[in-house]
Order: structure tokens, then C-alpha cells, then sequence
């Protein structure tokens, strides 16, 4: 029997909410992707180019440290990915977490959260980061609103 994890990183909880219903859905253990230092309101104003998140967004190599690990990351055999689009890709804290586990073998499925913008090349610089022989199932775009059935039908309509 395969075991499931769904992973997140959430700024403000409509990650979360999601996150939390494809885990009922699922019958999957949930994570949260916590940043080591949490981001304030100034961190997130993506109006000031010298914001946390404006500094970190603009550079490609920037891995923002998470402040804890998945605990029996082995056991898992599916690993959904979640988190909003920050300046039309994926935070750079996911890097980090894709790039901090061995994913091999294992299915990864990115789902995000957003006011409007599509997953842009998140998925593509995701994938690079992630070992090449893990079962890459590209993203899908979720409201606070979703339900658990809408999340079910989704997952039946992947497979899993």
C-alpha cells in the first residue's frame, strides 16, 4: 500500500486550505514548508525591491533555509507539492525543498495557488532540481474554495 505526503508552503492560508483538503482526500500525511526565519509583511511586499521576497525571488540561486525536515521522508511513495506563485513562478523555498530530498522512485504532483497567474516555468525548474527518476506530475491551479470532491475527482482523473 502506498503511503502519501502532501507538502506546502503557505504565506496566507490559501495554501494551507488547499493543502489540508488534498490530505483528507488523499488519506496523506501533511507537512508544512516552514521558512527558518518566517517572512514578515515588509519580507512580502513585492512593491519594494529590496524586500525579502523581491531579493529572493530575483535570484535563481537563492534556497531559503526550511526550518525543519520531513521526518521518514523514505516511506513515502507520493509526494504532492504545494505553494503560491510568487512573481509568476514557484517560491524559491521550494527549491530548497525538492533540492533536500532524494525523490527517487517516488511520484511528486505540484499543485498552486494564485489571484490569477498560471504555474508559469515552475514546474520545468522544479523538475531540474528533483532526481531525474522520480514520476513528475505537472501542477494544477486551486482556490481556497475547492472541495474535497473536486480534489478526488482530480486525483482519480491522475491515477493515484
Amino acid at each position: 500500500m502506498s503511503k502519501t505526503l502532501v507538502t506546502y508552503f503557505s504565506v496566507s492560508g490559501v495554501t494551507k486550505k488547499v493543502a489540508e483538503k488534498i490530505s483528507i482526500a488523499a488519506g496523506a500525511d501533511l507537512y508544512e514548508i516552514k521558512p527558518e526565519a518566517p517572512y514578515t509583511r515588509e519580507d512580502l511586499n513585492w512593491n519594494n525591491k529590496n524586500s525579502r521576497s523581491s531579493i529572493e525571488m530575483n535570484d535563481p540561486n537563492s534556497r531559503p533555509s526550511i526550518a525543519y525536515k520531513v521526518d521518514n521522508f523514505d516511506e513515502y511513495d507520493v509526494v504532492f507539492v504545494g505553494f503560491p506563485i510568487w512573481w509568476y513562478i514557484a517560491p524559491t523555498i521550494i527549491n530548497t525543498f525538492i533540492e533536500s530530498y532524494d525523490f527517487s522512485g517516488k511520484t511528486v504532483v505540484t499543485f498552486f495557488t494564485s489571484g490569477g497567474s498560471g504555474l508559469g516555468n515552475s514546474d520545468k525548474i522544479l523538475k531540474e532540481g528533483c532526481n531525474p527518476s522520480a514520476n513528475w506530475i505537472s501542477g494544477k491551479r486551486f482556490s481556497a474554495g475547492v472541495t474535497i470532491e473536486n480534489i478526488k475527482e482530480w486525483m482519480t482523473d491522475l491515477g493515484l
